[in-house]
């Protein structure tokens, strides 16, 4: 779990140099290509700054002449006679017989500073941005999980003492929840078996200890009896009685031996409340209608009238799981379908699962522990699905019960209606 974790580290750290590397090359080249974008365009408009420039010569005279509201013409020169050869760019106009050079930049250099500087800003925001927010899914998202990474996997080792600490993060705020609340749950049930084990234990070396006692006694009568120790039939005759007693003895302890082993060893809390039948079929439906239509079952929900029921809605829910869960393993898997009625004042609902091959002897047996029918050899199960289901309907003050009908199983669960 450590090293696959430190894996998806390593590949953030290049995924996150990457993305910096990619804005740096972004930036760089808007830089280079604003720098060669020529933003005077095709008009060229300075030739229109020279033409305007030389008829105000022509109509005033050079003395007049103002380049105050000129933005390419940056000096105008008379030249005479003579001309004078420079790099920068420039023009030479005859006016009135004399000839005038006209400097000028052909391109807008404040333009392009601006846009530079428009350009850099945006792009440098924008990368602000992006590594804002690739460290903060860096600090609030994969650093709290990297920490929660190895709890499944200690849990799954037996480690229940895992400290599991909850940062100042929220994201994992409910997965920590949950997982410290499964890290209890499991750590109580370890608990509680081992001391459903001591207690068990404890009674059979009791029980057996008891039984040795009347064990005895029915040697040593019966090894009299065979040595023909007591004579005359009334004496045998109470030896007999004695005998029968021992083994009623013996029998009484084999029973709460038995009794012993069918104690109820789940620890089933139901909460009592009132919840919506339309909550209970929408839990179902949002799980088992995309599951179903996976395995081409067809799956068929009858209409019904919501009401409000009694018991505990996540309980409710984990029962027609359970349900559902036998009809998608032992039925055919050609349909299933969920009926609803209504019967004084509680509220029916039937799983219908087709493909049913338990035999009438088999039937009543479904909902003991354990027990698992000739249709279950090949498949794996505890047999405890529908015998938790039955307890926990009893706690809700409910009620399940199943028969085979036409090749189909119909299994049953009856809610208390709230009153």
């Amino acid at each position: 779990m450590g090293s696959g974790v430190s894996i998806c580290m390593k590949t953030y750290r290049r995924l996150f140099l990457a993305v910096i590397g990619l804005i740096l090359l972004i930036l760089i080249a808007a830089n280079i290509i604003i720098c060669k974008i020529d933003l005077s365009g095709n008009g060229r408009p300075y030739r229109v700054e020279i033409e305007r420039l030389a008829l105000g010569i022509e109509e005033k005279g050079y003395a007049a002449l103002d380049l105050t509201d000129c933005q390419y013409v940056v000096r105008v020169e008379r030249l005479g006679d003579s001309f004078r050869h420079t790099d920068s760019d420039h023009a030479v106009r005859e006016i009135d017989g004399e000839l005038y050079r006209f400097d000028y930049v052909s391109g807008n250099p404040g333009g392009k500073r601006r846009l530079l500087v428009a350009v850099n800003l945006v792009l440098c925001m924008m990368a602000a941005v992006v590594v804002c927010i690739l460290a903060f899914v860096r600090r609030q998202i994969l650093l709290p999980f990297e920490r929660l990474s190895d709890v499944p996997y200690e849990l799954a080792r037996g480690n229940l003492t895992v400290p599991l600490r909850e940062g100042r993060s929220r994201f994992f705020g409910s997965f920590v929840w949950g997982m410290d609340l499964l890290r209890e749950n499991m750590e109580e049930r370890r608990q509680r078996e081992l001391t459903l084990q001591r207690e068990n234990k404890t009674l059979l070396l009791s029980l057996s200890h008891d039984i040795k006692t009347p064990l005895s006694a029915i040697r040593l009568y019966a090894d009299a009896l065979r040595k023909n120790l007591y004579p005359g039939r009334e004496r045998q005759a109470e030896i007999a009685g004695k005998i029968n007693g021992k083994a009623c003895e013996i029998e009484e302890y084999v029973s709460r031996i038995i009794a012993a082993s069918r104690e109820d060893f789940l620890s089933l809390e139901v909460e009592d409340k009132e919840f919506y039948l339309s909550d209970l079929v929408k839990s179902i439906l949002d799980y088992y209608v995309e599951k179903l239509a996976r395995q081409k079952t067809e799956f068929h929900i009858a209409e019904y009238g919501d009401c409000l029921l009694s018991g505990d809605p996540d309980r409710g829910v984990e029962v027609l799981q359970n349900i559902m869960e036998n009809a998608i393993k032992y039925g055919d898997g050609r349909r299933i379908g969920i009926t609803f009625s209504e019967e004084e004042d509680c509220r029916l609902i039937t799983v219908t699962s087709s493909g049913c091959t338990l035999s009438d002897t088999e039937l009543p047996h479904i909902f003991d522990s354990f027990w698992r029918g000739a249709n279950a050899r090949n498949l794996q199960g505890s047999g405890l699905g529908l015998y938790i289901c039955r307890q926990l309907m009893h706690k809700m003050n409910g009620e399940i019960y199943a028969r085979a009908e036409d090749g189909s199983l119909l299994v049953t669960v009856v809610f208390q209606m709230a009153c």
